[in-house]
């Protein structure tokens, strides 16, 4: 499980795609990454084909994250009733707001979930309710986006929140929305890793190469996140073409 793997150390990579990408996921799989996350904020979210997706990445072994778009508490239940292993949340503006997300994928008493074993994720019944809500309540990871100032502001009382385990920043829509008389990309992200406020939460950087990565994890990053698309498109440019 995601949690565990970090509570003992380890520095996970994970792949960001957009559906549909089978192919992208299986090569991911198979090429070694920890975990996948699917994008279904800025990519075509289909739940039928998600689930798909989740179930090959299943096969290899491998956990999948699904980024819901901004308020999409429905399809966080439908995602994690699929197999998705837990939720990356865009645009968390707030401490309130993360409580809402926590109950959005939190059974009852600990949140408001709607509660089922018939779905993939409680093997189609097979699994007793006490043992669906067991694995369910050890498995679930949650990470949510910091995308304003405000919210680099407000980070450590947003990654305090009960149910929270880590936090990304969301560099373009960090870039997007600042105005001038904010502090740079750059500032802000050295003002929220270096807050102790947040030192005890999961920290997941993005990069676009190995040498990015590396960075990312010696400067603290516990997770980095693949964006899969700027890779591939790295390396397609880099390929002979004719003149």
């Amino acid at each position: 499980m995601i949690r565990a793997r970090l509570a003992a150390g380890e520095r996970l990579t994970c792949g960001l795609v957009r559906m549909p990408a089978e192919d992208v996921v299986e090569m991911l799989a198979v090429a070694g990454l920890d975990m996948l996350l699917v994008d279904c904020e800025h990519g075509p979210a289909d739940v039928i084909e998600l689930r798909r997706h989740i179930a090959l990445a299943d096969t290899h072994g491998v956990p999948v994250l699904v980024r819901i778009g901004e308020g999409e508490h429905r399809l966080a239940q439908r995602a994690l009733d699929q197999g998705a292993h837990g939720i990356v949340a865009p645009h968390v503006e707030t401490a309130a707001e993360a409580e809402a997300l926590v109950r959005a994928v939190r059974y009852p008493p600990r949140g408001d979930r709607g509660f089922a074993t018939y779905p993939r994720a409680g093997r189609f019944g097979t699994r007793s309710a006490a043992e669906h809500r067991a694995h369910t309540d050890a498995a679930t990871f949650l990470l949510v986006m910091l995308e304003s100032p405000g919210a680099v502001a407000r980070a450590g009382g947003i990654v305090a929140v009960d149910g929270v385990d880590g936090w990304l920043v969301g560099t373009a829509d960090l870039g997007a929305v600042r105005t001038p008389a904010d502090p740079t990309v750059p500032e802000l992200l050295a003002r929220v890793r270096r807050d102790p406020a947040v030192a005890g939460s999961v920290r997941a950087d993005l990069a676009g190469s190995a040498a990015e990565a590396e960075t990312a994890f010696a400067d603290g990053a516990q997770i980095v996140v693949y964006n899969v698309a700027q890779v591939m498109m790295t390396a397609f440019r880099e390929l002979p073409r004719r003149s």
